[in-house]
């Protein structure tokens, strides 16, 4: 079986035109609380929450909940889940570090390539159950049956298949025609389901009915638990029940922080990748922003480089979660080292994972940005036809050679993540809640939007602008017709090579984000997905 391919991604119908029949809210204006989601139908349940009373964790979780049915190349119960929570009543600003966790039986030499990245041996201990019931239960305000019930109508009732959704089923059909997925995710196990299908789901609905009724305990200790063992047992797969017992509760971190301008930024810290966005953030603190505006030619130049020497960073300086809050010296974020990398990029320039976000603010002040994922597109390309959803492929985010490195796989271990769920203060309150899609293009993205609103543009211009990327090899990934014809030369002349994309490429990340701008809160959701923005208007 085989994973979808990052270049096959580039003809999938995305953008501002992409959904000719339906006029999907992409920028909203509300008094009363903000929600932006990667799906239209997550939004409008979020929304649904406020509106009832519910916090901001209410929503986020009854939106996350509901990605799991309609988002399902990108996230499900068989996931993970990392969120960023600001509690208004405690002030207290909180990380869930929810990662998943590699099966007991998992050995590093026993498992090839192919094995890690589709089919059941791919599967870690699915952690996304367990994150969104803790905080529901410390932080909402709202029971566990309640936000349930919107997800558990969207699978009964179904939702209309989106272009985006056909196509990348599409490209992923051999490899979910090979397993047990295909009777759930293809018309008569072979056919991709075509735009504007009505997408019923009745085994995931009494999934979520029977965790509505018993908890989530069901899906670790009862018969979900029951069902997940018997699958992964028929299919030589490595989850069993003794794992799923070890119920993945989430870690309480704290979140790392850095200043944005006269404004404070809090982010994941590891496994997610905050710290990346930080060092970012950190150079370009120490430069005049005005010179380097992404839309012109320096600036995307310079941009180029940042990420590229971030990324270095991160890869050369990985810290186990639970050792990096004993570290004194921390390169990443130090403002010294920042402000030697900036010099160093300064003068150089003058010589497919897949994921949802969820961002949310209440009229109270609380706020939350959630990520969760399956990792890959369609996960593992596995599910039990019983149970109704995909199990994800996170075994593939591991390091398989470096007995030393702390994300090597050995048991019970969590893996990378890219993520960087983000929440900003200006004063005392939120400001702006922003997360992003997209794999290792996750803190790019979400680094180019700040650096917009810095320059003046509107939360959706910034979100809806063209992007770059920058590997480590040098390859700049870019919306080469949105952007600055001069940007090319000048790039190749440093050494860079170029990867050129369509306008509003889906492997160009998928930011949510909502904005509170004095009585009134703003949302945006990125127009290269599904998504939408909103909030109540009572």
């Amino acid at each position: 079986m085989s994973q979808i391919k990052q270049d096959d991604l580039e003809t999938l119908p995305v953008g501002p035109t992409a959904f000719p029949w339906r006029s999907l809210e992409r920028a909203s204006v509300s008094r009363y609380g903000m929600v932006a989601t990667a799906h239209h139908c997550a939004t409008e349940v979020g929304i649904q929450m406020l509106s009832e009373g519910g916090n901001a964790v209410d929503a986020a979780i009854a939106a996350a909940f509901a990605l799991c049915v309609c988002e399902p190349a990108a996230s499900g119960l068989g996931g993970q889940t990392l969120m960023l929570i600001y509690h208004a009543p405690t002030l207290k600003k909180i990380a869930l570090d929810g990662s998943s966790r590699a099966p007991y039986r998992a050995l590093p030499n026993s498992l090839t390539r192919e094995e890690v990245r589709t089919g059941y041996k791919a599967a870690t201990v699915p952690s996304t159950p367990a994150v969104l019931d803790y905080a529901l239960r410390n932080y909402g305000s709202m029971e566990l049956k309640r936000v349930l019930e919107p997800a558990i109508r969207l699978a009964d009732e179904g939702y209309d298949i989106t272009p985006l959704q056909r196509s990348l089923t599409k490209r992923t059909r051999r490899s979910l025609k090979a397993g047990p997925a295909a009777a759930l995710f293809l018309i008569d196990n072979k056919k991709s389901p075509q735009v504007g299908h009505r997408f019923c789901q009745p085994a995931l609905a009494e999934t979520l009915r029977r965790i509505a009724r018993r908890g989530v305990e069901e899906f670790y200790k009862g018969s979900i638990a029951v069902s997940i063992h018997r699958d992964m047992n028929q299919n030589d797969g490595l989850i069993r029940k003794d794992d799923l017992a070890q119920i993945p509760w989430p870690i309480v971190r704290r979140p790392i922080t850095c200043r944005m301008g006269s404004d404070r930024l809090f982010t994941m810290p590891p496994p997610g990748a905050g710290r990346t966005l930080i060092e970012m953030l950190n150079i370009f603190n120490h430069l005049q922003f005005k010179h380097y505006n992404p839309d012109k030619s320096s600036g995307a130049v310079f941009l180029a480089e940042v990420i590229r020497r971030a990324f270095i960073d991160r890869r050369d300086r990985p810290f186990d979660p639970n050792f990096y809050a004993q570290v004194e010296e921390r390169r990443m974020l130090d403002l010294d080292y920042a402000k030697k990398i900036a010099r160093q990029t300064r003068n150089r320039i003058r010589g497919y994972g897949e994921t949802t976000h969820v961002s949310v603010m209440d009229r109270n002040g609380s706020a939350v940005a959630l990520t969760q994922s399956i990792e890959n597109v369609f996960g593992a390309c596995v599910a039990s036809k019983e149970l109704g959803f995909l199990y994800n492929n996170y075994m593939n985010a591991f390091e398989y050679t470096d007995l030393s490195h702390p994300y090597y796989m050995r048991p019970g271990a969590v893996p990378w993540a890219s993520v960087a769920p983000t929440i900003i203060f200006r004063g005392r309150r939120p400001w702006l809640v922003i997360g992003s899609t997209g794999s290792d293009r996750i803190t790019p993205s979400i680094l180019q939007v700040l650096v917009r609103l810095l320059h003046g543009y509107s939360l959706y211009e910034a979100i809806a602008a063209p992007r770059l990327h920058c590997s480590l090899g040098g390859k700049v990934s870019l919306e080469l017709d949105r952007m600055n014809p001069n940007i090319v030369p000048k790039l190749e002349k440093l050494g860079f090579s170029i990867d050129a994309r369509d306008p509003y490429s889906f492997y160009m990340g998928c930011v949510q984000a909502v904005q509170r701008e004095g009585r009134l809160f703003h949302g945006a959701a990125d127009p290269r997905r599904d998504g939408s923005a909103g909030g109540p208007r009572i």
